[in-house]
């Protein structure tokens, strides 16, 4: 089975308070699993990388064989083409993390897309942001 997924972290203050947005679709648009979850205090990069790290995750849980990623990060998106290196001693462990979930399936890949195309990813990430602000 193929899975179209599509990620996003927010951080309100950079660290500041985090959270991740995940929308996974089967090829026929199909919404599968919507994921909404504050993480803590950390930086934007980090709760990027977070999102796709639980979007795998959830993948495999699914049975998926193939992943099409999509994300408004142009950063995570060239870090995990190999066009950028990763430099932050904090987000190695993640980036390690998501290229050991990705090789364990039959095909992966990434593709940045303009933000106004992740608005549902971007909209769970700041829901779970504002449930937080309310506790």
């Amino acid at each position: 089975m193929h899975l179209n997924i599509y990620t996003d972290g927010a951080s309100r203050g950079n660290p500041g308070h985090a959270a991740i947005g995940v929308v996974i679709q089967d090829d026929a648009s199909r919404l599968l699993k919507e994921i909404s979850e504050y993480i803590g205090i950390n930086t934007n990069n980090y709760a990027e990388y977070q999102a796709v790290l639980r979007a795998l995750k959830e993948a495999k849980n699914l049975n998926a064989e193939s992943v099409t990623l999509f994300s408004d990060s142009e950063l995570i998106c060239r870090q995990l083409t190999g066009k950028y290196k990763v430099k932050s001693n904090n987000i190695r462990p993640l980036f390690s993390g998501v290229i050991s979930l990705a090789s364990q399936l039959k095909s992966f890949s990434v593709t940045h897309i303009r933000r106004e195309f992740n608005t549902h990813a971007d909209k769970l990430a700041n829901m779970a942001l504002d449930r937080q602000k309310k506790v």
